[in-house]
């Protein structure tokens, strides 16, 4: 198989099996993955984003993501800030989505420590320097 073959098999290969994993996890929360991503960004940040804004961030189409902001915003994890601008929805994390989203860290943390296991500092980097480089790419062509 040729590398770049490879290098996208290899990845689907790992994607599947994480995301399932993390979507067990989740699911004490009643919440999956793509929940999840618009919580994670919005805690990494500490600010207030648009729905556009996070949109282009996640490379999500603004329906997904509005419907996605529905449901965290029925289960009190975000809230809307207001906006002098009424067609613009901004949201932040709730109380509790911030307190959720710390809980949900830490679990993460310690099954995301434990896979990479044996997986050298240098290796992990080399890595994500791929991977960025690729996600650049992507995003180039579109």
């Amino acid at each position: 198989m040729e590398d770049h073959r490879t290098f996208f098999h290899k990845y689907f290969l790992l994607y599947r099996p994480f995301v399932s994993e993390l979507n067990r996890i989740l699911a004490n929360y009643e919440l999956h993955n793509a929940q999840w991503s618009i919580m994670y960004y919005l805690d990494m940040y500490q600010t207030s984003f648009s729905l556009v804004e996070l949109s282009k961030h996640l490379y999500v189409e603004k329906p997904t993501i509005t419907r996605t902001v529905m449901t965290l915003l029925r289960l009190g994890y975000v809230e809307q800030v207001p906006v002098s601008d009424k067609r613009e929805k901004r949201i932040q994390l709730s109380e509790k989505g911030k307190e959720t989203a710390s809980q949900i860290r830490l679990l993460l943390d310690e099954y995301e420590k434990s896979i990479m296991e044996g997986v050298t500092p240098e290796e992990q980097n080399l890595v994500i320097q791929v991977m960025d480089q690729v996600r650049n790419k992507i995003i180039e062509k579109r």
